[in-house]
């Protein structure tokens, strides 16, 4: 019987794909008995202080002489640090139905250095809600992802944040600043607008993690033609959200009144050419080394279209600055 190739194949997909799905149902099978182990061990503790036994701080010898005879009994992962994050673990979510089982214990791990709990639970809700992996959801929280998105809110805007994360709409779509860490970039480093687009698309999804959920992307130097000259749009991507396209211009420069002017004249040729039934009107997104936030104001005087203007840096912003800036608005209203 001669095989045929076709089928075979397609036999072959099939298998493969039964057993990457049964060894992420074992991965995922693991991760919650981890967490729920890791959570057990931090109630015993706690419970043992309860009893009046010891106080089980960090310097404690309870937790010294628990990472010892733990290592002695049943071998590695027993430091005293990851018992003290156990213990810690259980002290912040001390309900366990309150731990959800989307997120693997590294991503808890992680979650328990924020000290602030309602800033951790805005990176809880949105690791969740945007299905960030551990690493995705590190580089948010040190690239201090809650409090640039905070500063542009009033107080009652950063307690949504706290109390469900980022909803996505079109007010809420932008940061300021964007964070380019991820390019390895000193702070120092002179580079040109084709150069800078060239490396965010050498890292996309680094890239696409820092714009947000919801980006797909769509073209890169986008060629329009308007009255025989021809226009070249760095970046145009598609949110699945809000229906509509993305539009994004580079400037390596502080921004003038007509990189505005040019992007209103980028939408508009959105609307009339690309723009199909079901699409919402585009979005227009300058992003700059600096910006004169009176010419951007005075530069969009009267243009319906939606334009953002924000600043990128190269290096994670100082958290501390940041920190006290959000303080400021919860304070002062």
């Amino acid at each position: 019987m001669k095989l045929s190739k076709k089928s075979y194949s397609e036999l072959v997909d099939n298998i493969g794909s039964a057993l990457q799905k049964a060894r992420e149902n074992a991965i995922k099978a693991i991760n919650t008995e981890l967490v729920k182990a890791n959570w057990e061990i931090g109630r015993h503790i706690v419970e043992f202080e309860q009893n009046g036994k010891e106080k089980a701080d960090y310097g404690s010898s309870l937790l010294t002489q628990l990472a010892k005879d733990l290592k002695t009994r049943f071998g590695k992962g027993f430091s005293k640090s990851n018992i003290y994050l156990c213990r810690q673990f259980y002290i912040k979510y001390p309900i366990f139905q309150t731990v959800s089982g989307k997120l693997s214990w590294s991503h808890y791990a992680e979650l328990l250095t924020v000290s602030d709990d309602m800033v951790r639970s805005f990176y809880e809700k949105q690791s969740i809600n945007e299905g960030w992996t551990f690493r995705e959801m590190k580089r948010q929280i040190d690239s201090s992802l809650f409090e640039r998105l905070a500063l542009s809110k009033d107080k009652k805007g950063v307690m949504q944040l706290f109390e469900k994360g980022q909803i996505i709409g079109t007010s809420n779509l932008i940061k300021d600043p964007y964070v380019f860490e991820f390019l390895n970039l000193s702070k120092d480093s002179i580079i040109k607008e084709r150069g800078l687009e060239k490396k965010l698309i050498d890292n996309l999804q680094q890239f696409l993690l820092e714009l947000g959920k919801g980006f797909s992307f769509v073209s890169r130097q986008f060629k329009i033609t308007v009255d025989n000259e021809h226009l070249f749009i760095d970046l145009v991507f598609y949110h699945r959200i809000l229906k509509c396209f993305v539009l994004i211009d580079f400037k390596t420069r502080k921004v003038k009144h007509q990189d505005i002017g040019q992007m209103n004249l980028y939408l508009n040729y959105f609307k009339e050419e690309e723009n199909t039934e079901g699409d919402n009107e585009p979005i227009g997104i300058i992003i700059a080394a600096d910006k004169h936030e009176f010419l951007v104001k005075y530069a969009m005087g009267g243009i319906s279209n939606k334009i953002f203007v924000s600043k990128y840096q190269l290096y994670l912003p100082d958290r501390k600055v940041l920190e006290d800036k959000v303080k400021e608005i919860l304070n002062n209203e």
